[in-house]
Parts: structure tokens; sequence; C-alpha cells
């Protein structure tokens, strides 16, 4: 369990598994704890990267409402890629998850 500073603001998330990372990003108003009983079935092929997005879970809640862009959000899960070392990777998520996940393609599909 990890966080990683972007700009004052703390972003959790976690590390499972090894192989092809897979980052799981949780629908509106949930955290990263939805994903917990995919962990068990997919670590052992992946490393499953799930995570709290700004304003969820254990990440910080910033006052500004301008940090929590769809922006901010792309920008999180691009830095979580890169703390864990992942060139490219599977993007997954549920609700707003799948938003965002559809979104990071659209601005790096070279990451994806």
């Amino acid at each position: 369990m990890a966080k990683i500073n972007r700009d004052g603001v703390e972003i959790y998330y976690e590390v499972h598994g090894q192989g092809p990372t897979l980052l799981m990003s949780h629908g509106y108003s949930a955290t990263a704890q939805m994903w917990r009983g995919q962990i068990a079935a997919l670590a052992p092929h992946v490393q499953l990267v799930p995570w709290d997005m700004r304003g969820h879970g254990r990440s910080d809640y910033p006052e500004d409402q301008a940090q929590y862009s769809a922006l901010h959000t792309v920008a999180d899960m691009a830095a979580i890629l890169d703390a864990v070392g992942a060139e490219r990777a599977i993007i997954g998520g549920l609700s707003l998850g799948g938003y965002m996940s559809l979104y990071f393609h659209a601005l790096h599909p070279e990451r994806t």
C-alpha cells in the first residue's frame, strides 16, 4: 500500500501480484476496496493496481474543486503507472472508473 504526491495531493494505490500491469479504477463514491474480490484471482497473472481517486478512500480530499478534473485524474493514473514502473498497462474500471479508463486511453493510447 503506497501513496504518490501529486502537487500536494496524496493519491493512494496498492500493488498485488506480478506480470503485466492492470490498473483498476473504482466507481463514483467507491474505493479501491471494491476490487478486493478480484485480487486473489488476478494477482497470480497480473500486477493488479487498484487505487483511490481524489476525494475517495485513502486519497486526499482537496478543497479546490478544480483539483477534481478529468485531466487531473488521468494524470494521477499516469503517475501511478510511472510509480510502479509500467510503461504500458491494461486499464480497467467500473462506472466513473470506466469513463476515466476510456479518457486515459484517448490521451495516452501508447500506454494502453
